[in-house]
């Protein structure tokens, strides 16, 4: 019986010396329960090697929890090896693997298994492709993922619109603008997904009047859509048409979002009207938007650049729910408006609320440390952030560290 066990029990009692005859049985069912109940990657570790010893490493049910199991706990390696002990894996468990490795940042991985699935002949089916395209974005393979299509479409998934949606976006996030105008001009079917993935990507592209021009004959726009179009205007050299195309939106009846105000932010701070950035902030207070993480620091981010440290700084303390990025919006800010000790100081507050800092932090902290020509302190978190935090230094510290020598006459120390 189930009930027997126990994930906390499981392989630290010893084992007793029970006949064969009333030894409670370990089931697939059973595998499957102490899987779902898994809390950690040593527990899971744990009911595999039960799996084994029970004769249930071939149970294709059990083998795909476990290489899903792997991949939330970042193991694809650890998924392979259960994915190796199966003698004939079914295209389910092979999809599984190849969106271990595709979520799991080993691209190259994914796309050698998808090789490997299609020389033994492997049936393929439609969950197949999407995360190898994936990976092929990943790496900009465009000529990867032009042979993984025509794969899809010789197998049979000639029309597909979520697979054509999956290489519309490669396409022009890969910067391949032709290749891409010319798969949504044959598309037979058209999603308001497809339309959104091609206006995005042309203004990911800087061809914002393209864009404007497709968002004209679109026949159903919904709020991406709208923001994708906001984002690229407030990018460009005409980012009061963001707010001109706000109107637009507001009187066609279209609920905006949390990243169509980021767009409008964006607008502000080029520009550099603390007024509409301000007008931004009530808009959201008097609509109901929770001023979440993406928006709480777009706020700080706009007020800190069009010259309000008070404000970003209310913001800041406001925001119950803070991420890096936040952290390090506001100690950029606080050092680019001259208060490096106040920059310096939250850093050392943000170390104790356990943030763990990253590269850009410490930009902002070794800029902050210029402005008091202390070049013991350049040093100390210099080393700091090599040492305690394992971040390697890139251009921009360099950068800070010469600024430094320079000032104080060490350059050739």
């Amino acid at each position: 019986m189930i009930a027997c066990f126990s994930l906390g029990t499981l392989d630290v009692l010893p084992a007793r010396n029970i006949p064969a005859s009333s030894r409670p049985s370990f089931t697939s069912q059973d595998a499957l329960i102490f899987l779902q109940r898994c809390a950690s990657f040593k527990q899971m570790k744990q009911i595999h090697a039960k799996i084994i010893r029970n004769s249930l490493e071939q149970h294709q049910v059990v083998v795909a929890k476990l290489i899903r199991l792997c991949s939330s706990y970042g193991e694809p390696d650890y998924a392979a090896s259960v994915f190796e002990q199966i003698d004939n894996p079914s295209t389910f468990a092979w999809n599984l693997l190849i969106r271990a490795y595709t979520v799991n940042n080993c691209s190259n991985r994914a796309i050698l298994l998808f090789n490997l699935m299609i020389c033994r002949g492997v049936c393929v089916d439609k969950f197949t492709f999407p995360f190898v395209m994936k990976s092929c974005l990943d790496c900009c393979s465009v000529e990867k993922a032009k042979e993984v299509y025509g794969v899809a479409v010789r197998t049979g998934f000639v029309g597909d619109v979520y697979l054509d949606n999956v290489l519309l976006d490669l396409y022009f996030k890969c910067g391949v603008l032709d290749d891409g105008l010319k798969l949504f001009d044959k598309m037979r079917f058209r999603t308001v997904f497809s339309w959104t993935t091609v206006i995005s990507g042309l203004v990911l592209n800087g061809r914002i009047d393209a864009a404007q021009q497709l968002f004209d004959e679109m026949p159903d726009r919904n709020v991406v859509s709208w923001s994708a179009m906001i984002k690229g205007y407030a990018e460009s050299e005409t980012p009061e048409k963001a707010f001109e195309l706000f109107a637009e939106m507001q009187y066609d009846d279209a609920k905006p979002n949390e990243y169509t105000l980021v767009g409008l932010l964006k607008a502000c701070i080029k520009l550099e009207s603390l007024k509409l950035g301000c007008w931004v902030h009530d808009f959201a207070i008097k609509n109901g938007f929770e001023i979440s993480v993406f928006l709480g620091t777009a706020l700080i981010d706009m007020y800190s650049k069009c010259g309000s440290l008070e404000y970003a700084l209310r913001v800041f303390e406001e925001m119950e729910v803070k991420n890096v990025a936040t952290w390090n919006v506001m100690i950029s800010s606080l050092g680019v408006h001259g208060h490096s000790q106040e920059a310096l100081t939250l850093f050392e507050e943000m170390e104790k609320m356990n943030v763990k800092p990253d590269a850009i932090t410490f930009a902002g902290i070794l800029n902050a440390c210029l402005q008091t020509d202390n070049i013991e302190k350049v040093r100390e978190y210099f080393n700091h952030m090599i040492e305690y935090h394992g971040i390697e230094p890139g251009f921009e510290h360099y950068v800070c560290l010469l600024d430094m020598y320079s000032r104080t006459a060490e350059l050739y120390e």
